[in-house]
Parts: structure tokens; C-alpha cells; sequence
């Protein structure tokens, strides 16, 4: 995948199949120790512990019927790539925990893309799973959660074109004052 943001959303999509009423997920940029982590954590169904394992092979799935499991293997890559690694935490019925280390000036290292159009793309295509978001770029901190923004939103959906509009624009000119202002 050409951007990291891909990663997440392939990911998040595999915990909303998992059954999961909240999806966690942490961006972390430390520039001067030269690190990003990307940690992707929900509340769904699980991964039995013999296969937690087998989930970081390509080819390999738990979903009956289907015959590909890329999303892990490829993240993974991404991470190695970049003198880094993945990690995953889950216990069945109890959630997984997906954390991604990357070398942040590695050459290889994929761009992290438009967040804001992937996490504004999951929360309105999800009304009923509760999504918070955080990211930290060289200790300063924006976090968005959906259950805030439901309650400022009122009696307007979350999914409806107007609020996803401005849950993208509102997702996007935060990270851009995360940056100092500028689009990274």
C-alpha cells in the first residue's frame, strides 16, 4: 500500500468485521527519537492464541469462505521494511491490539497519507461504533472522539453529508496544527 493511512483503514475494517463496538486508534511521531508507531486497538471478537501467529502469514485467514489474508502480512512488511516491526495482543473474546514500529526517517518508510480521510471515512460509514483517535506528533497532542463529537453534533447524524463533510474538514485542519500549521 503506497500510504501508511491504507494500513489503518485495512485494519479498522478488520475489527469492525470482528464485531467490535469501539475501535482505538494512537498515531505516534517522535521526530528526534526518530520513531512512529501506529497502534490500532478494538473491543471485537478476538484472535485465539494459536493463531495470533498465523494471522502474520500472507494467504492465511479465520474468515470462512474467504481465500486471502494480506492486510497483516503487508503492514508488517511495511514496518520491517523500515527497521521496525509489528506486534499483536489479543485474547479471544476479549479484543485485539495491533502495534506497528517504524523508523520514521527511513527511506522506504511509506508516507503516513491523509488520515484525516480515512478515520473521517470510517466513523461515517460506522454510526454505531464509537472511534477515538489520537495523535501525538513530538509530544503535542490532538485527540477526536466520536462520542464527543455525537454530542456536539446534536440531533444530526454523524453519517449524514454535511456532518461527514465537516468531520473530515475538522480531522484535517487539526493534524494541520499538529504539523505547525502546515499539511505533512
Amino acid at each position: 500500500m503506497k500510504e501508511l493511512s491504507l494500513h489503518i483503514l485495512d485494519i479498522a475494517q478488520n475489527s469492525i468485521t470482528a464485531g467490535a463496538s469501539a475501535i482505538v486508534i494512537t498515531i505516534i511521531e517522535d521526530i528526534p527519537q526518530d520513531k512512529l508507531i501506529i497502534i490500532i486497538e478494538d473491543n471485537g471478537y478476538g484472535i485465539e492464541k494459536e493463531n495470533i501467529e498465523k494471522v502474520k502469514e500472507s494467504f492465511y485467514t479465520t474468515k470462512k469462505g474467504k481465500s486471502a489474508g494480506l492486510g497483516i502480512p503487508l503492514f508488517m512488511e511495511a514496518a520491517k521494511r523500515c527497521s521496525g516491526d509489528l506486534y499483536i495482543e489479543s485474547a479471544k473474546g476479549e479484543g485485539t491490539k495491533v502495534t506497528a514500529h517504524f523508523s520514521h526517517s527511513h527511506i522506504n518508510r511509506a508516507p503516513l497519507g491523509s488520515v484525516w480521510d480515512t478515520i473521517a471515512s470510517l466513523v461515517v460509514c460506522n454510526e454505531n461504533i464509537d472511534f477515538i483517535y489520537t495523535h501525538i506528533y513530538n509530544g503535542s497532542v490532538f485527540e477526536f472522539n466520536t462520542i464527543d463529537i455525537r454530542k456536539l453534533l446534536g440531533e444530526v447524524s454523524i453519517t449524514s453529508p454535511k456532518a461527514g463533510v465537516w468531520v473530515k474538514e475538522y480531522l484535517k485542519e487539526n493534524i494541520k496544527v499538529l504539523y505547525g500549521g502546515v499539511e505533512n
